[in-house]
């Protein structure tokens, strides 16, 4: 939806601009308004006071005794239409000053142009119309910013089993070596002897 909105916002900055530059383009009467093409006008003190801009239009207003003639600096000087300039009658004519640049214009009756049937124009290149803009996000939205994947836990080791567990002997001591049968005797002989001593010390008293 947000989406649909921003294009519909998008063609309506676009259609706004171009009527923009529509709107801006100049219509200009030749000689001032409600004056007509004809020999009494002063065309160089009018066109020095105009501003042409590509794009206007110059309206040429005059009776069925004159015409129109676009020509070029040759054919303006010498006040002579050759077969390749562009000639309009009919009482009023619309010229559209679609190109920059110095613009010429006289009568092609013989003897209007050098009697002041004649205009120069300097057309200025329009200004470039500013681009429109991308769509603003609508508030409260915002951008998210790309979320790293957790890194995998580390795998543990299976727990051992009974069967992995490694077997500890516990040591066992030296078993205490049994007197020999020879020691034995010999223990009761020495004692046999003292019991002997002892009676026969006690008797002698």
């Amino acid at each position: 939806m947000a989406m649909a909105k921003g294009a519909v916002f998008f063609v309506a900055v676009v259609a706004m601009a171009a009527l923009a530059g529509l709107e801006a383009a100049t219509v200009h009467p030749v000689g001032g308004a409600g004056k007509n093409w004809d020999t009494s006008g002063d065309y160089d003190t009018w066109s020095a006071q105009q501003k042409f801009t590509q794009g206007d239009s110059l309206v040429f207003t005059y009776p069925s005794s004159h015409d129109v003639v676009q020509t070029t600096k040759a054919g303006y000087d010498a006040c002579s239409a050759a077969s390749t300039d562009k000639s309009f009658t009919g009482g009023k004519t619309t010229i559209k000053l679609s190109t920059a640049g110095k613009q010429y214009f006289i009568c092609g009756v013989p003897g209007h142009c050098a009697a002041g049937m004649k205009l120069a124009v300097n057309v200025v290149a329009a200004a470039a119309t500013p681009a429109a803009k991308a769509p603003a996000k609508p508030r409260g939205q915002r951008s998210v910013a790309p979320v790293a994947a957790p890194a995998p836990a580390p795998a543990m080791a299976p727990a051992a089993t009974d069967d992995q567990l490694p077997t500890v002997t516990s040591p066992t001591g030296s078993p205490t070596p049994k007197p020999s049968a020879a020691a034995t005797i010999a223990g009761a002989k020495a004692a046999a002897v003292a019991l002997a001593v002892a009676m026969a010390a006690a008797l002698a008293m």
